[in-house]
């Protein structure tokens, strides 16, 4: 069942609320706080209620668990950050299999060039007083993967409101 479909439009806003706020905190900080990530959490929960008990479920609690599963064996092997497979996993939570794969696949896209800016911002001469203030600036600082996730997340949702327009 695909949440952003479904909940009050309210609830969709508030998910995309929050999703930016998570991206930008990671790009401030290379860190989204566990407040978000429940709140992502708790709103899909939530939205699952309103949108009443269906029998589809059970695929958004399949790539739940997956999601934190291989997310956290990523984190274990320093692949990605705590808070990104929380943030990945609570998002995923809005979406059914279908729009998982689209999810993932958007989420890895917008990664892609996420990781290419910031290598190339990298490599610009930065003043030193600008480059020691900016951690994603660092040579061996990690990149905000909250920020793909966001995108990932509401190109995803936009695009299923498209469908459901249509």
């Amino acid at each position: 069942m695909n949440l952003p479909t479904l909940v009050p439009e309210w609830l969709f806003w508030a998910l995309i609320g929050l999703l930016v706020l998570a991206a930008l905190q990671d790009a401030a900080m290379l860190k989204i706080s566990n407040y978000i990530c429940g709140a992502v959490l708790l709103l899909g929960v939530a939205g699952a209620a309103i949108a009443g008990p269906r029998l589809e479920l059970w695929e958004n609690g399949l790539v739940f668990v997956l999601a934190l599963t291989i997310g956290t064996f990523l984190f274990g092997r320093g692949i990605l950050g705590g808070g990104d497979v929380k943030l990945f996993a609570a998002t995923i939570l809005w979406f059914d299999l279908g729009a998982s794969a689209r999810l993932l696949m958007w989420t890895a896209l917008a990664g892609g060039v996420l990781a290419v800016l910031i290598i190339v911002m990298r490599t610009l001469p930065w003043p030193d007083a600008i480059r020691s203030r900016v951690r994603v600036l660092q040579p061996k600082a990690g990149i905000p993967y909250g920020i793909a996730i966001a995108a990932g997340a509401i190109i995803t949702s936009l695009q299923l409101m498209g469908a459901r327009a249509a």
